[in-house]
């Protein structure tokens, strides 16, 4: 009886052993896509190492944000990336939620967890909702901004002085005999003119829902290389394109009331 229980007791120290040492030597990091939205399921990449010299870890389980990811075997000295379906709540800068490590490692009798705690922030966007592109339009703004939008094959807007950097085909010959000094045309843009986007003036209950629309209004027409702007109080952003002008839109709406309310 009593080698009974002594080997018994010694196989549960070995296995707590081995459970203990299988967690010991992990290191994670979680790599965030560019763009989070308000309650949108998106894909977080999670790497994983394992700095064992000697021995794999097995039997893992990453938990992060109501999702989860199975790695059976991770070799010593080993990497790993596992795509994560997570949902993440709350427009604005947030902090990273920690992330869970579990096994049953080797006997399946205990279940060992590892916590990362992250340090780390992320920027979540207002969920988008879909409104009429016509909302977007405000009074003035197509006056405001037309005239700086210049192009090559619109109509004439005005004569300027040639200032070295415009095509010799911009040249009004004729003007510029009269006055003997170079003048060029300049014409607007084919292009549809940019838009200021209010989200005061967007419909919807609460602010938050001007803002979801006002998002939707930012994706859909940055697509579709429009020039867009903002307009959120006294706090102006020109209409302009490109990915790095639509993360600052975006950074822009998901931030909105939480700086005046933490003032």
């Amino acid at each position: 009886m009593y080698l009974l229980v002594s080997a018994l007791l010694g196989f549960m120290a070995v296995s707590g052993w081995l459970g203990r040492n299988n967690l010991a030597r992990l290191q994670l990091d979680v790599q965030l896509p560019e763009e989070i939205y308000d309650g949108v399921e998106t894909l977080v990449r999670v790497r994983l190492r394992n700095r064992q010299r000697w021995l794999p870890a097995c039997l893992l389980t990453v938990r992060f944000q109501g999702g989860q990811a199975h790695m059976p075997l991770l070799a010593r000295q080993g990497k790993v990336v596992l795509p994560l379906a997570t949902t993440f709540y709350g427009r604005g800068v947030r902090t990273l939620p920690e992330v869970e490590v579990r096994s049953t490692f080797p006997i399946g009798f205990f279940v060992r967890s590892l916590t990362f705690f992250m340090e780390s922030k992320m920027l979540v966007f207002p969920r988008p909702r879909p409104v009429g592109l016509a909302a977007a339009s405000s009074p003035g703004h197509a006056q405001g901004e037309l005239a700086r939008d210049l192009g090559y094959e619109g109509d004439l807007t005005r004569i300027d002085d040639y200032r070295g950097g415009e095509p010799l085909k911009m040249i009004h010959w004729k003007i510029s005999a009269r006055q003997d000094q170079l003048k060029v045309k300049e014409l607007s843009s084919l292009t549809a003119p940019p838009i200021s986007i209010d989200p005061h003036q967007l419909p919807g209950a609460t602010l938050d829902e001007r803002l979801c629309a006002a998002c939707w209004l930012v994706k859909t027409l940055v697509r579709a290389d429009r020039p867009v702007g903002l307009q959120l109080d006294g706090n102006r952003i020109a209409p302009g394109r490109g990915r790095q002008h639509r993360l600052r839109l975006l950074g822009a709406l998901a931030c909105y009331g939480h700086d005046t309310q933490s003032a």
